[in-house]
């Protein structure tokens, strides 16, 4: 059943989940990959997808009401004219870059976006830089989890624990990222 679940729904919750959050989505299915619940291929390409999907979101809102956007979160507001700054000196590295970086990743496309740079140019090096993240951070958990189990042994009795173990992992950083966002 849950082998069922997971591949009818595993896809375009890690989309969801890319598109929202990052890191821990990807990590997440590339275990479940490891596991032969997802096939890896397509976890990198729904990682790639739902990450790019939010990074082209967040320029466009940027380059219509960025400023309003950052002037509603002061959090932002800092992230987003240090990200500025990064960007005149060297803008082609950071649209490459920059979801390498924690806590950029929503604000950096924002302040590109704000910046005025090409949409062009940003479509195809975001692209790069998406597909990097996807295909380095996916098979570098994937491969690691591989690795782990040939010195731990059969973990697959300890599946259902690990599986839940990560999903209140991830959790506890979603929640406790919106309650730093909701505090004042």
């Amino acid at each position: 059943m849950l082998e069922n679940l997971l591949q009818q729904f595993g896809y375009p919750a890690l989309v969801l989940g890319t598109f929202l959050e990052g890191e821990m989505s990807l990590l997440l299915a590339a275990y479940l990959a490891l596991r032969g619940y997802l096939s890896i291929e397509w976890v990198l390409l729904f990682a790639f997808c739902g990450t790019y999907a939010s990074d082209q979101l967040w320029y466009f809102l940027g380059r219509r009401h960025g400023r309003g956007i950052l002037a509603r979160r002061p959090r932002w507001q800092a992230l987003g004219d240090k990200a500025i700054r990064h960007l005149q000196r060297h803008p082609d590295l950071w649209v490459l870059g920059f979801r390498f970086i924690y806590g950029m990743r929503t604000v950096m496309p924002l302040a590109i976006g704000l910046s005025g740079y090409s949409w062009r140019r940003y479509l195809l090096l975001d692209a790069i830089g998406a597909t990097v993240w996807a295909t380095s951070l996916g098979l570098a958990a994937y491969h690691l989890g591989a690795a782990l189990e040939t010195i731990l042994g059969d973990v697959r009795r300890y599946q259902l624990y690990i599986f839940g173990a990560l999903l209140l992992i991830g959790g506890g950083f979603w929640l406790r990222r919106r309650l730093r966002r909701a505090a004042p």
